[in-house]
């Protein structure tokens, strides 16, 4: 297409020159409408890119499929029907231009209070504690064998799919088969569709019964495919790990899940704390852990004043501050970093947290006030991480989440500099940096 257009260009380039500066700049619109209707001619229709899925499908992935031990009838049966899902998010189809870079915002990055609606955590502490009366003989045999308070496996449960009451309409072969085929993230994809090829091929769940979410997680815990086939369990006892319609399997599969990530029996998460002013918050993080008696000798205790349990006391927790000095202040377990193995965001192991005191003791939101903090974009973040490197920081990588590093690191250089230390990212602490 380009070769064609050569000789109109080289055309219009002598005709354009004796012009001068206006001809330039005609020159230069003329060639971006030029480039842009190539690429719009040369971009596939997505009936194009539906034969490349088809061609793919059978000539790329079913031999990766046959030589990992999938049979032809399961591959046959998992992709009847299937096609591509164009509604799914991250998508970059081949021939089509890539996804525009877009400026992110999470609940990490505003004000965190709204991530804990108190309404909605009532609501499901209030059914949390059904499930617990209704599930109570399981729930007691899933503690005695995996350690695991039933509060929190029932929180996570509640938090994922709202107990098992969350629409999961999707395929997941197609959702993964599209995702495996043009997303942002193709090879990752690929290997869960693989694993997901291996759980219908392994007879726990038809094709047809392999729902999932539209960012393939499945069933009820939302396990990615490679989760369920490393710690789904059957404790009902049917020969099958379900996670689908078994509620007991969902939550022994969650249970599983946490202990094979470290969690230690007989301690929870953690506990909402008053730090006293004099003690810094830039001490934070699972690398600075101490025994909670260390913590309590600095005048660290729990919320208005509760002591500690006494079997704590030489147990190894840290602090954590999610707001720094704007919001509720924590000592945690290592059971709280086991729980962000389920999703990676303090915010959500937080909500795991208070949502499972409340179903296990009715209590009731963090005391602490969530402060006027965040309004920062993740491209903002960064480029505090960078500036904090330049001076030396461990900041974690200058990836935009403010995490315990970079929280941290935060507070360190505002006590270097003079200021009293908040360990949050703020505005205008971006100017002073650099």
């Amino acid at each position: 297409m380009l070769t064609l257009r050569a000789p109109l260009i080289a055309s219009l380039r002598s005709a354009l020159l004796p012009v001068g500066e206006k001809g330039r700049r005609v020159f230069a619109l003329l060639l971006t409408l030029l480039a842009t209707t190539t690429i719009a001619q040369a971009a596939p229709s997505k009936a194009e890119v539906e034969a490349q899925f088809e061609r793919w499908v059978q000539t790329d992935l079913w031999p990766e499929a046959q030589k990992s031990g999938i049979s032809e009838k399961t591959f046959k049966e998992a992709f009847a029907g299937v096609e591509l899902d164009w509604s799914l998010n991250d998508l970059a189809p081949p021939g089509f231009p890539p996804p525009k870079e877009q400026k992110q915002t999470q609940a990490e990055f505003s004000s965190p209070a709204p991530y804990f609606n108190d309404d909605r955590l009532k609501r499901l502490a209030v059914t949390g504690r059904t499930f617990q009366t209704q599930y109570a003989s399981t729930l007691k045999k899933i503690e005695k064998t995996y350690g695991v308070p039933g509060s929190i496996v029932l929180a996570i449960w509640g938090r994922e799919t709202g107990f098992g009451a969350a629409k999961i309409p999707n395929s997941g072969i197609e959702v993964l088969a599209t995702k495996a085929f043009m997303s942002t993230r193709k090879e990752m994809f690929r290997t869960e569709l693989i694993a997901g090829l291996h759980i219908i091929d392994g007879g726990d769940v038809s094709a047809a019964d392999f729902k999932g979410s539209s960012a393939g997680a499945l069933g009820q815990p939302q396990f990615m495919p490679t989760s369920y086939l490393k710690y789904a369990v059957d404790i009902d006892g049917d020969g099958h790990r379900n996670i689908w319609t078994s509620v007991p399997d969902t939550l022994a599969s969650i249970a599983n899940f946490l202990v094979k990530k470290g969690w230690q029996r007989d301690r929870g998460w953690g506990y909402e704390v008053t730090i006293p002013e004099n003690v810094s918050c830039a001490q934070e993080g699972p690398d600075l852990g101490r025994p909670i008696a260390q913590w309590a000798a600095l005048g660290i205790s729990g919320i208005s004043g509760k002591a500690f349990p006494s079997r704590e006391m030489n147990a190894k927790g840290m602090m954590m501050v999610p707001a720094g000095r704007d919001g509720p202040e924590f000592l945690v377990t290592p059971n709280f970093y086991v729980i962000k193995e389920y999703n990676n965001s303090d915010l959500y192991a937080l909500y795991i947290g208070n949502l499972a005191d409340r179903i296990a003791y009715g209590s009731g939101a963090f005391q602490g006030a969530w402060g006027d903090v965040g309004k920062m974009l993740r491209s903002d973040v960064a480029t505090m991480q960078r500036a904090l490197e330049k001076k030396g920081y461990d900041v974690g990588g200058s990836d935009g989440l403010p995490g315990y590093k970079t929280r941290r690191s935060i507070g360190q250089w505002q006590e270097k500099s003079g200021m009293k230390p908040t360990c949050y990212p703020e505005a205008q602490m971006i100017g002073k940096l650099n």
